[in-house]
Parts: structure tokens; sequence; C-alpha cells
């Protein structure tokens, strides 16, 4: 209890320093900066200003009141990261969601290590700390990967070792922004995983992205699945899809006029022919029992 108290009393200590205009630190080699820097210091929340560089954009409400019961029942356990902008004046590097939630639970100070450390400095502090996180979506990794490598003009291989990653598993997360930005919100909002992500960006038509996108969502399609898709689409797809148009101009004209409502009904690709009289057939496919059991849904009005 009394190591608890002296650590309380000295986190005031430096809070007042820190307020001390005749202290006011702004590099590693000012007077009492050693004293302050790496150091936890109770700091007034409203003397605190979010990053700008900060790549988590998603913050889940739900979760935010409950990481605000935590800190209202046990406090702030584990404290953020700021760096001194000026006199009083600081800004967060990490710790955002815990900065928030304490706003939430009407605390007027939170505990802080201080850096001092410039924009590009502070940036890659952001990034590389969020990278980190397992609640980040593949599409906010992606996102602050590349932010590294645009601003801070790092390479592959060097963001590699700056991570500790493979260069491999980051030159997957950056393919997925070549996706259509739909199948993008698409996987930050849970309906696709990375997998799905990963097996899309093989297709180079955004249409087509979009069309194998809502067969998987409408499917509930696997990775695997999925796969499969988009090598059987590889393997034969612009030539499939240049005799589909063909065999489409041929088709009656009351037939062309239903054929895409048809398809968009049953969400699966159906092939339809026709002779000049009227008489045809229509071919629906089913992968699954459970496709199957969708299909008779739609055609028997279920």
């Amino acid at each position: 209890m009394a190591k608890a108290t002296k650590k309380q009393a000295l986190g005031r200590g430096l809070s007042a320093l820190l307020k001390d205009p005749e202290n006011d630190i702004q590099s590693v080699t000012d007077k009492n900066a050693d004293k302050v820097i790496g150091s936890v210091v109770e700091l007034d929340l409203n003397s605190i200003e979010v990053n700008p560089f900060q790549p988590r954009t998603n913050f889940s409400d739900e979760a935010l009141q409950e990481l605000a019961v935590s800190i209202r029942e046990l406090g702030i356990i584990q404290p953020i990261t700021v760096r001194k902008l000026d006199y009083n004046k600081f800004q967060l590097v990490s710790g955002e969601r815990r900065f928030r939630a304490s706003k939430i639970v009407g605390l007027e100070t939170i505990p802080a290590y201080i850096r001092i450390a410039n924009d590009q400095e502070s940036l890659e502090m952001a990034l590389v700390e969020n990278i980190q996180r397992q609640d980040l979506d593949p599409i906010e990794v992606a996102l602050s990967y590349q932010r590294l490598i645009d601003e801070i003009e790092i390479t592959q291989e060097k963001l590699s070792d700056r991570v500790g990653k493979k260069r491999s598993t980051i030159t997957n997360y950056l393919r997925l922004l070549k996706l259509h930005p739909i199948i993008q919100t698409g996987m930050r909002d849970g309906f696709i995983s990375m997998g799905h992500g990963r097996a899309l960006v093989n297709i180079e038509k955004n249409k087509d992205q979009i069309d194998v996108y809502e067969k998987i969502v409408a499917e509930g399609l696997s990775v695997r699945d999925t796969e499969q898709l988009v090598k059987a689409y590889k393997e034969g797809g612009d030539k499939n899809s240049a005799k589909a148009k063909k065999a489409k101009k041929e088709l009656p004209e009351f037939i062309q006029e239903r054929f895409d409502a048809i398809k968009d009904n049953l969400a699966v690709k159906v092939d339809i022919t026709a002779s000049a009289n009227g008489k045809g057939k229509i071919v629906i496919p089913f992968h699954s029992k459970e496709e199957f059991q969708r299909l008779q849904k739609i055609l028997s009005g279920e």
C-alpha cells in the first residue's frame, strides 16, 4: 500500500512539473526531461488530443461501453502513450479506446507514458503499435502497412523487419486494397473473411469481383468454395462469358427481357436454351443440399 501511495504521489509531482511554464520540456535534452519521459504521469484528459495518424477508424460503441464499465470498476490498468506537443498539450500515440472510455466514465485525468516524437516518429509508433493488435480488421491492417510504406518511405522488406511479420504476409494484406471498395467494406463488416478476399483479388475486373462477392454472401460460400469458384472463372470465365452473351442474343425476345431478372432472383448462374418457336429449357445448377433447399423455396414461393 505504501508503494502504491508513493507511486501516485510521484505521478502527481510529475504532473505539476509538466504544468510549470519554467519547466516546459520540448526535447530529451531539456532540464528534467529524464524525470518525465518514459514515466507514468497523470494527465488531464482535456490536455490530450486524438492522433490524426490513428489507423483505426471503427470504434464499436458497445465495446467502448463495456470498457467504460471496466474502467469505472477497476480503473485504468494499462496507461496510454502520448507525445508532448507544447506546454501542457499532448497527443495520443496509442490507447484511444481507453481515452474515449475514460471520457465516457467522466474521469478528469488518465495515466500516460510521455514520449518526445516528431510527426513521422509519431505516425510510425501509432501504426506499428496498432498493427500488433488482434482486433483490427484486415483492411485496417492493410491500410496501416500502406501508410507506413508511403509516408515513411519504407520498403516491404524493411517493413517486415520493423513489424516482425513475413514479407509474404504483408504482401497478402496489401493485395486486399486492390479489391472493389464494396468488397473491402464487406470484409470490414464481417460479411466475408480475409481468405475470401485473397481469393477474390485474383479476379481483375471490378464488376466480376462484385458478381462473385454477391454470390459468396447470398450462398454463404466457404473460403474453399470461393477459391474453386474463382479458379473456374479464371480457367474459362472470359470464354464462357462471351459464349453466354452470344447465347443470350440468340434467345427469343420474350426470354431476353426476363433473363437477367431470373438470374438475379435465383442468385445462381442460369442457362436457358430456346428455339425460335419458343420451346426450350432452363438449367439451374446447385452445389449443395443447402443451396438446393434455398432454390426450392424460391421456386415454390415459400
